[in-house]
């Protein structure tokens, strides 16, 4: 992958509203620091029991000045129970604390504008921006924490460089799993309600 390649040039996030935070976050007001992002949906299972549990751990494990984790309610299915209210309640019950912004609703269709322009198969994904904000790893579904670790801890300690390196973990946006929930993940499409 090179830096032509749009998978890795970072796209701004579509966000409506923010939570746990004074003013809202960009990448470019997060250069030099690592970047996490956790696209998630409260109503999500693995989202609930896996995900959130680790990013509330990456933001409190990591200095804030080197690392940010940032939490994007990415609402594709449900729309009517996941309120801005219920997210703000949510948020307070589960004591997460890193700054959540609201994906923008898409226009036509369920999918949000930020899960649209990263190509997210679903919930949980996570993203990895290097120190320069480019994106450098994306997943879908449960991620073991020692791999998200290394990751962040690689893009610490690496200088920001041009292009992508060997072992590229930023999946094919044209891979598509299909549709519904199961333990570890939720994709667009469940027709469950």
């Amino acid at each position: 992958m090179t830096m032509s390649d749009p998978r890795l040039c970072a796209r701004p996030w579509h966000v409506d509203a923010w939570f746990n935070a004074s003013t809202p976050p960009t990448l470019d007001a997060l250069r030099g620091r690592v970047v996490v992002v956790l696209a998630f949906q409260m109503l999500c299972p693995g989202c609930v029991s896996h995900a959130l549990p680790l990013a509330t751990r990456v933001h409190r494990l990591f200095p804030h000045e080197r690392v940010a984790m940032i939490g994007l309610h990415t609402v594709f299915e449900h729309h009517d129970a996941m309120t801005p209210t219920a997210l703000a309640a949510f948020l307070h019950e589960y004591r997460v604390t890193f700054p959540v912004g609201i994906d923008r609703a898409g226009g036509t269709g369920p999918v949000p504008a930020t899960m649209r322009a990263y190509s997210m198969r679903g919930t949980p994904t996570w993203l990895v921006f290097d120190r320069g904000g480019r994106l450098r790893s994306q997943w879908f579904g449960d991620v073991d924490p020692l791999r998200l670790g290394s990751e962040i801890g690689t893009w610490l300690e690496r200088a920001q460089t041009p292009g992508r390196d060997a072992g590229d973990t930023t999946p094919d946006p044209a891979a598509a799993d299909s549709a519904g929930c199961d333990a570890g993940a939720c994709r667009p499409g469940d027709d469950r309600g």
